[in-house]
Protein backbone atom coordinates (compact mmCIF):
# COMPACT_ATOMS: atom_id res chain seq x y z
CA UNK A 1 0.00 0.00 0.00
CA UNK A 2 1.11 3.76 -1.13
CA UNK A 3 1.95 5.42 1.96
CA UNK A 4 -0.29 8.10 0.63
CA UNK A 5 -3.10 6.21 0.34
CA UNK A 6 -4.22 4.91 3.49
CA UNK A 7 -8.25 4.09 4.01
CA UNK A 8 -8.51 6.24 7.02
CA UNK A 9 -5.41 8.65 6.89
CA UNK A 10 -5.71 9.49 2.70
CA UNK A 11 -5.05 13.04 3.86
CA UNK A 12 -1.56 13.13 4.45
CA UNK A 13 -1.64 16.54 5.56
CA UNK A 14 -3.71 16.70 8.63
CA UNK A 15 -2.41 17.07 11.85
CA UNK A 16 -2.76 14.87 15.57
CA UNK A 17 -2.04 15.14 18.91
CA UNK A 18 -3.67 14.35 21.93
CA UNK A 19 -5.59 15.86 24.72
CA UNK A 20 -4.83 18.54 27.21
CA UNK A 21 -3.69 16.15 29.91
CA UNK A 22 -2.40 13.13 30.44
CA UNK A 23 -5.32 11.47 31.78
CA UNK A 24 -6.63 11.14 28.69
CA UNK A 25 -3.81 9.48 27.23
CA UNK A 26 -5.12 5.86 25.07
CA UNK A 27 -4.39 2.56 26.43
CA UNK A 28 -2.76 -0.31 25.33
CA UNK A 29 -4.92 -0.50 22.36
CA UNK A 30 -4.91 -3.18 19.33
CA UNK A 31 -6.61 -0.47 16.83
CA UNK A 32 -4.02 1.49 15.49
CA UNK A 33 -6.65 3.66 13.33
CA UNK A 34 -8.69 5.07 15.90
CA UNK A 35 -5.43 6.65 17.69
CA UNK A 36 -3.10 7.65 14.11
CA UNK A 37 -6.94 8.83 12.64
CA UNK A 38 -8.35 10.90 15.07
CA UNK A 39 -9.63 14.03 14.48
CA UNK A 40 -7.57 16.86 15.40
CA UNK A 41 -10.39 19.47 17.30
CA UNK A 42 -11.02 16.49 19.17
CA UNK A 43 -7.80 15.88 20.79
CA UNK A 44 -7.08 19.38 20.90
CA UNK A 45 -9.86 21.43 22.14
CA UNK A 46 -9.88 25.35 21.09
CA UNK A 47 -8.77 26.35 24.79
CA UNK A 48 -4.79 27.97 24.61
CA UNK A 49 -3.00 25.88 26.72
CA UNK A 50 -1.67 28.33 29.05
CA UNK A 51 -5.22 28.47 29.97
CA UNK A 52 -6.16 24.61 30.16
CA UNK A 53 -3.39 24.46 32.72
CA UNK A 54 -4.74 25.99 34.95
CA UNK A 55 -7.83 23.24 35.34
CA UNK A 56 -5.55 20.73 36.73
CA UNK A 57 -7.28 19.03 39.65
CA UNK A 58 -4.89 20.31 42.39
CA UNK A 59 -6.21 24.26 41.43
CA UNK A 60 -9.65 24.03 42.32
CA UNK A 61 -9.29 22.42 45.79
CA UNK A 62 -6.30 24.96 46.65
CA UNK A 63 -9.03 27.91 45.09
CA UNK A 64 -11.51 27.09 47.56
CA UNK A 65 -9.29 26.74 50.47
CA UNK A 66 -7.64 30.43 49.63
CA UNK A 67 -11.21 31.85 49.47
CA UNK A 68 -12.06 30.23 52.64
CA UNK A 69 -9.12 32.02 54.27
CA UNK A 70 -9.89 35.50 52.94
CA UNK A 71 -13.27 35.38 54.06
CA UNK A 72 -12.57 34.15 57.42
CA UNK A 73 -9.82 36.92 57.74
CA UNK A 74 -10.62 39.74 60.42
CA UNK A 75 -9.22 43.11 60.40
CA UNK A 76 -8.50 45.92 63.39
CA UNK A 77 -7.78 48.82 60.80
CA UNK A 78 -7.65 49.23 57.03
CA UNK A 79 -3.86 49.12 56.71
CA UNK A 80 -4.05 45.54 58.14
CA UNK A 81 -6.55 44.54 55.17
CA UNK A 82 -4.81 46.12 52.93
CA UNK A 83 -1.96 44.51 53.97
CA UNK A 84 -3.79 41.00 54.51
CA UNK A 85 -5.16 41.11 50.85
CA UNK A 86 -2.11 42.29 49.15
CA UNK A 87 -0.29 39.12 50.64
CA UNK A 88 -3.46 36.94 49.82
CA UNK A 89 -3.28 38.72 46.02
CA UNK A 90 0.46 38.12 45.86
CA UNK A 91 0.08 33.85 47.48
CA UNK A 92 -2.51 33.16 44.43
CA UNK A 93 -0.92 34.76 41.81
CA UNK A 94 2.45 32.81 42.38
CA UNK A 95 0.26 29.65 42.99
CA UNK A 96 -1.41 30.11 39.98
CA UNK A 97 1.75 31.69 37.54
CA UNK A 98 3.07 28.36 37.93
CA UNK A 99 0.84 26.84 35.45
CA UNK A 100 0.66 29.78 33.35
CA UNK A 101 4.37 29.39 32.67
CA UNK A 102 5.69 27.26 30.17
CA UNK A 103 7.44 24.31 30.82
CA UNK A 104 10.97 25.07 29.01
CA UNK A 105 11.15 28.18 32.04
CA UNK A 106 11.98 25.50 34.80
CA UNK A 107 13.90 27.66 37.05
CA UNK A 108 11.46 30.91 36.72
CA UNK A 109 8.87 28.04 37.94
CA UNK A 110 11.04 27.23 41.06
CA UNK A 111 11.72 31.14 41.92
CA UNK A 112 8.20 31.49 42.24
CA UNK A 113 8.08 29.50 45.53
CA UNK A 114 9.91 32.01 47.13
CA UNK A 115 7.13 34.66 47.27
CA UNK A 116 4.29 32.00 47.53
CA UNK A 117 6.10 30.60 50.36
CA UNK A 118 6.48 34.57 52.05
CA UNK A 119 3.14 35.86 50.95
CA UNK A 120 1.77 32.36 52.85
CA UNK A 121 3.90 33.13 56.31
CA UNK A 122 2.40 36.85 55.94
CA UNK A 123 -0.83 35.87 55.88
CA UNK A 124 -0.41 34.24 59.12
CA UNK A 125 2.15 37.11 60.58
CA UNK A 126 -0.77 39.93 59.73
CA UNK A 127 -3.62 37.54 61.04
CA UNK A 128 -4.11 37.70 65.04
CA UNK A 129 -3.23 34.66 66.58
CA UNK A 130 -3.07 32.81 63.42
CA UNK A 131 -6.59 31.79 62.67
CA UNK A 132 -7.17 29.83 59.20
CA UNK A 133 -3.99 31.35 57.56
CA UNK A 134 -1.75 28.64 58.28
CA UNK A 135 -3.72 26.34 56.16
CA UNK A 136 -2.03 28.35 52.96
CA UNK A 137 1.05 26.33 54.27
CA UNK A 138 -1.23 23.13 53.21
CA UNK A 139 -1.31 24.25 49.53
CA UNK A 140 2.41 25.10 49.57
CA UNK A 141 3.28 21.58 50.63
CA UNK A 142 0.70 19.58 47.94
CA UNK A 143 2.49 22.21 45.29
CA UNK A 144 6.05 21.95 46.25
CA UNK A 145 5.61 18.03 46.24
CA UNK A 146 4.21 18.51 42.90
CA UNK A 147 7.04 19.87 41.33
CA UNK A 148 10.25 19.08 43.43
CA UNK A 149 11.93 15.74 45.12
CA UNK A 150 11.00 14.58 48.04
CA UNK A 151 13.97 15.92 50.37
CA UNK A 152 13.94 19.80 49.45
CA UNK A 153 10.09 19.52 50.25
CA UNK A 154 11.13 17.71 53.34
CA UNK A 155 13.31 20.47 53.50
CA UNK A 156 11.09 23.27 52.63
CA UNK A 157 7.90 22.14 55.00
CA UNK A 158 10.60 21.80 58.12
CA UNK A 159 11.44 25.61 57.98
CA UNK A 160 8.18 26.89 56.85
CA UNK A 161 6.28 25.07 59.94
CA UNK A 162 9.56 26.52 62.70
CA UNK A 163 8.65 29.96 61.10
CA UNK A 164 4.85 29.31 61.83
CA UNK A 165 5.72 28.18 65.09
CA UNK A 166 7.75 30.87 65.64
CA UNK A 167 5.17 33.50 64.48
CA UNK A 168 2.42 32.28 66.36
CA UNK A 169 4.68 31.99 69.66
CA UNK A 170 5.04 36.06 69.04
CA UNK A 171 1.11 36.30 68.34
CA UNK A 172 0.83 34.99 71.83
CA UNK A 173 -0.96 31.90 70.91
CA UNK A 174 -1.97 29.93 73.83
CA UNK A 175 -0.93 26.49 71.93
CA UNK A 176 1.45 27.31 69.06
CA UNK A 177 3.42 23.72 69.22
CA UNK A 178 -0.26 22.03 68.73
CA UNK A 179 -1.42 24.09 66.41
CA UNK A 180 2.26 23.95 64.37
CA UNK A 181 1.86 19.84 64.44
CA UNK A 182 -1.90 19.91 63.32
CA UNK A 183 -1.04 21.58 60.54
CA UNK A 184 2.42 20.22 60.10
CA UNK A 185 0.18 17.08 59.69
CA UNK A 186 -2.24 18.44 57.43
CA UNK A 187 0.90 19.26 55.20
CA UNK A 188 2.44 15.83 55.04
CA UNK A 189 -1.14 14.29 54.06
CA UNK A 190 -1.56 17.05 50.71
CA UNK A 191 2.68 16.62 50.41
CA UNK A 192 2.07 12.46 50.27
CA UNK A 193 -0.74 12.67 48.05
CA UNK A 194 0.31 15.29 45.74
CA UNK A 195 3.68 12.81 45.57
CA UNK A 196 1.83 9.45 44.44
CA UNK A 197 -0.33 11.70 41.89
CA UNK A 198 2.74 12.94 40.33
CA UNK A 199 4.23 9.45 40.32
CA UNK A 200 1.66 7.99 38.83
CA UNK A 201 1.01 10.45 36.26
CA UNK A 202 4.48 10.61 34.89
CA UNK A 203 4.18 6.42 35.11
CA UNK A 204 1.78 6.63 33.07
CA UNK A 205 2.89 9.46 30.62
CA UNK A 206 5.82 6.89 30.51
CA UNK A 207 3.61 3.36 29.80
CA UNK A 208 1.56 6.18 27.04
CA UNK A 209 4.66 6.93 25.37
CA UNK A 210 5.80 3.35 25.11
CA UNK A 211 2.64 2.27 24.42
CA UNK A 212 2.41 4.77 20.84
CA UNK A 213 6.13 3.59 19.98
CA UNK A 214 4.78 -0.25 20.18
CA UNK A 215 1.94 0.76 18.33
CA UNK A 216 4.06 2.51 15.70
CA UNK A 217 6.54 0.43 15.36
CA UNK A 218 3.16 -2.76 15.20
CA UNK A 219 2.15 -0.53 12.52
CA UNK A 220 5.24 -0.95 10.42
CA UNK A 221 5.33 -4.61 11.51
CA UNK A 222 1.78 -5.49 9.95
CA UNK A 223 2.55 -3.76 6.39
CA UNK A 224 5.90 -6.00 6.30
CA UNK A 225 4.34 -9.04 7.31
CA UNK A 226 1.35 -8.29 4.23
CA UNK A 227 4.13 -7.43 2.24
CA UNK A 228 5.86 -10.99 2.71
CA UNK A 229 2.47 -12.77 2.40
CA UNK A 230 1.84 -10.91 -0.70
CA UNK A 231 5.01 -11.49 -2.19
CA UNK A 232 4.94 -15.33 -1.36
CA UNK A 233 1.48 -15.16 -2.90
CA UNK A 234 3.04 -13.94 -5.91
CA UNK A 235 5.72 -15.94 -6.38
CA UNK A 236 3.45 -19.46 -5.71
CA UNK A 237 1.06 -18.38 -8.43
CA UNK A 238 3.89 -17.32 -10.98
CA UNK A 239 5.67 -20.42 -10.25
CA UNK A 240 3.09 -22.98 -9.62
CA UNK A 241 -0.24 -22.04 -11.80
CA UNK A 242 1.94 -19.67 -14.41
CA UNK A 243 3.87 -22.77 -14.61
CA UNK A 244 0.93 -25.38 -15.05
CA UNK A 245 -0.77 -23.11 -17.56
CA UNK A 246 2.32 -22.23 -19.77
CA UNK A 247 2.87 -26.69 -19.92
CA UNK A 248 -1.27 -26.70 -20.94
CA UNK A 249 -1.04 -23.71 -23.27
CA UNK A 250 1.71 -26.02 -25.08
CA UNK A 251 -0.27 -28.66 -24.78
CA UNK A 252 -3.15 -27.59 -26.15
CA UNK A 253 -1.00 -25.81 -29.24
CA UNK A 254 0.77 -29.00 -29.70
CA UNK A 255 -3.39 -30.83 -30.44
CA UNK A 256 -4.32 -28.24 -32.43
CA UNK A 257 -1.17 -29.11 -34.94
CA UNK A 258 -3.38 -32.21 -35.38
CA UNK A 259 -5.13 -31.89 -38.50
CA UNK A 260 -8.22 -33.87 -37.40
CA UNK A 261 -8.04 -31.69 -33.74
CA UNK A 262 -7.29 -28.23 -35.15
CA UNK A 263 -10.13 -27.46 -36.35
CA UNK A 264 -12.38 -28.51 -33.29
CA UNK A 265 -14.51 -25.57 -31.61
CA UNK A 266 -13.76 -27.02 -28.02
CA UNK A 267 -9.56 -27.37 -28.72
CA UNK A 268 -9.88 -23.58 -30.22
CA UNK A 269 -11.69 -21.95 -26.67
CA UNK A 270 -9.41 -23.90 -24.31
CA UNK A 271 -6.48 -22.78 -25.74
CA UNK A 272 -8.11 -19.28 -25.85
CA UNK A 273 -8.98 -19.76 -22.34
CA UNK A 274 -5.63 -20.78 -20.90
CA UNK A 275 -4.40 -18.07 -22.68
CA UNK A 276 -6.90 -15.51 -21.02
CA UNK A 277 -5.96 -17.08 -17.70
CA UNK A 278 -2.36 -17.23 -17.97
CA UNK A 279 -2.77 -13.47 -18.78
CA UNK A 280 -4.98 -12.69 -15.61
CA UNK A 281 -2.31 -14.52 -13.92
CA UNK A 282 0.40 -12.67 -14.84
CA UNK A 283 -1.92 -9.46 -13.69
CA UNK A 284 -2.81 -10.78 -10.59
CA UNK A 285 0.90 -11.47 -9.77
CA UNK A 286 2.22 -7.93 -10.78
CA UNK A 287 -0.67 -5.65 -8.68
CA UNK A 288 0.51 -7.70 -5.96
CA UNK A 289 4.17 -6.93 -6.21
CA UNK A 290 3.14 -3.39 -6.92
CA UNK A 291 0.98 -3.18 -3.66
CA UNK A 292 3.63 -3.60 -1.53
CA UNK A 293 4.59 -0.92 0.61
CA UNK A 294 4.49 0.45 4.47
CA UNK A 295 1.84 2.95 5.54
CA UNK A 296 4.65 5.39 7.48
CA UNK A 297 1.76 7.90 7.65
CA UNK A 298 -0.43 5.75 9.86
CA UNK A 299 2.86 4.62 12.19
CA UNK A 300 4.02 8.89 12.82
CA UNK A 301 0.38 9.36 14.11
CA UNK A 302 -0.04 6.57 16.42
CA UNK A 303 3.37 7.91 17.85
CA UNK A 304 2.67 11.62 18.34
CA UNK A 305 -1.29 10.56 19.71
CA UNK A 306 -0.07 10.23 23.15
CA UNK A 307 1.95 13.90 23.26
CA UNK A 308 -0.08 16.79 24.44
CA UNK A 309 1.73 19.22 22.69
CA UNK A 310 3.29 19.67 19.39
CA UNK A 311 1.09 18.65 16.90
CA UNK A 312 2.13 16.39 14.16
CA UNK A 313 1.27 18.11 10.69
CA UNK A 314 2.32 15.53 8.03
CA UNK A 315 3.30 16.44 4.58
CA UNK A 316 3.91 12.91 2.60
CA UNK A 317 4.54 12.81 -1.22
CA UNK A 318 1.65 10.83 -2.16
CA UNK A 319 4.42 9.36 -4.56
CA UNK A 320 6.78 7.60 -1.86
CA UNK A 321 6.24 3.72 -2.26
CA UNK A 322 8.26 2.36 0.52
CA UNK A 323 9.20 -1.17 0.85
CA UNK A 324 12.34 -1.23 2.69
CA UNK A 325 11.55 -1.66 6.82
CA UNK A 326 14.71 -0.41 7.86
CA UNK A 327 14.36 2.84 6.32
CA UNK A 328 10.72 3.18 7.71
CA UNK A 329 12.24 2.61 11.15
CA UNK A 330 14.91 5.25 10.63
CA UNK A 331 12.21 8.04 9.61
CA UNK A 332 10.38 6.96 12.69
CA UNK A 333 12.86 7.69 14.99
CA UNK A 334 13.73 10.85 12.97
CA UNK A 335 10.00 12.35 14.25
CA UNK A 336 10.33 10.67 17.31
CA UNK A 337 13.30 12.01 18.11
CA UNK A 338 12.48 15.99 16.31
CA UNK A 339 9.13 15.82 18.72
CA UNK A 340 10.59 15.06 22.12
CA UNK A 341 13.14 17.95 21.12
CA UNK A 342 10.48 20.11 19.89
CA UNK A 343 8.51 19.41 23.57
CA UNK A 344 11.26 19.50 25.80
CA UNK A 345 12.97 22.52 24.58
CA UNK A 346 11.94 24.44 22.25
CA UNK A 347 8.30 24.52 23.84
CA UNK A 348 6.68 23.85 20.41
CA UNK A 349 3.23 24.13 19.72
CA UNK A 350 3.56 22.36 15.96
CA UNK A 351 6.23 20.63 14.03
CA UNK A 352 5.17 19.86 10.45
CA UNK A 353 6.97 16.67 8.59
CA UNK A 354 7.70 17.20 5.27
CA UNK A 355 8.82 13.79 3.17
CA UNK A 356 9.46 14.10 -0.79
CA UNK A 357 10.39 11.06 -2.68
CA UNK A 358 12.63 11.74 -5.50
CA UNK A 359 13.93 8.77 -8.51
CA UNK A 360 16.74 7.74 -6.02
CA UNK A 361 16.76 9.60 -2.82
CA UNK A 362 14.33 10.72 -0.14
CA UNK A 363 14.08 13.69 1.22
CA UNK A 364 12.55 14.91 5.10
CA UNK A 365 12.66 18.46 5.71
CA UNK A 366 11.14 19.10 10.26
CA UNK A 367 10.74 22.00 11.62
CA UNK A 368 8.83 23.51 14.78
CA UNK A 369 7.23 26.45 15.33
CA UNK A 370 9.36 27.30 18.61
CA UNK A 371 12.76 28.66 19.39
CA UNK A 372 16.39 27.02 20.40
CA UNK A 373 17.58 29.07 23.24
CA UNK A 374 21.08 29.52 23.49
CA UNK A 375 23.64 27.74 21.21
CA UNK A 376 22.73 25.09 19.23
CA UNK A 377 24.27 21.61 20.50
CA UNK A 378 23.41 18.16 19.56
CA UNK A 379 22.93 15.91 23.04
CA UNK A 380 22.11 12.28 22.85
CA UNK A 381 19.22 12.28 21.12
CA UNK A 382 20.68 14.07 17.85
CA UNK A 383 23.37 12.37 17.73
CA UNK A 384 22.16 9.19 17.44
CA UNK A 385 19.84 10.46 14.85
CA UNK A 386 22.52 11.58 12.61
CA UNK A 387 24.41 7.88 13.34
CA UNK A 388 20.97 6.50 12.10
CA UNK A 389 20.57 8.42 8.85
CA UNK A 390 24.60 7.85 8.40
CA UNK A 391 24.38 4.10 8.36
CA UNK A 392 21.55 4.18 5.99
CA UNK A 393 24.38 5.98 3.43
CA UNK A 394 22.19 9.30 4.27
CA UNK A 395 23.11 13.17 5.35
CA UNK A 396 21.81 14.57 8.43
CA UNK A 397 22.01 18.87 8.41
CA UNK A 398 20.72 20.98 11.70
CA UNK A 399 20.04 25.16 11.46
CA UNK A 400 17.21 27.30 12.53
CA UNK A 401 15.38 29.79 10.73
CA UNK A 402 14.73 33.07 11.06
CA UNK A 403 12.24 32.42 13.90
CA UNK A 404 14.86 31.04 15.80
CA UNK A 405 13.42 27.53 15.36
CA UNK A 406 15.23 24.09 14.59
CA UNK A 407 14.77 22.82 11.08
CA UNK A 408 16.26 19.10 10.59
CA UNK A 409 16.71 18.26 6.80
CA UNK A 410 17.56 14.27 6.07
CA UNK A 411 18.45 13.47 2.84
CA UNK A 412 18.42 8.67 2.20
CA UNK A 413 18.61 7.09 -0.25
CA UNK A 414 15.93 4.51 -1.44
Amino acid sequence: MAVGASPCCAAARTGTGARSRQSTLPEVTFCVAAIACARRDAQHPAMPGRLRSLLQPLNLPAVLTWLAVLLSLRYDNDAERGAQWLAMALFLACFLGHDLLPPSRPRWRAWLFVPECLSALAVSWLAPTGGTAPALLVIVAAHLALALPPRPVLLIALLLNLALYLILRHAGHGAPFIVTLIFAGFQSFAALVAHYARSAEQTRDRLALVNADLLATRALLADSARDAERLRVARELHDVAGHTLTAMTLNLRAVAAEPELGQRREVQLAQRLAGELLGDIRNVVQALRDARGLDLATALRALAAPLPKPTLELDIDPRLHLTDPALAETLLRLVQEALTNSARHADAERVRVEIRAEPDRLRVAIEDDGRVRGALREGNGLTGMRERIAALGGRLQLATNARGALRIEADLPI
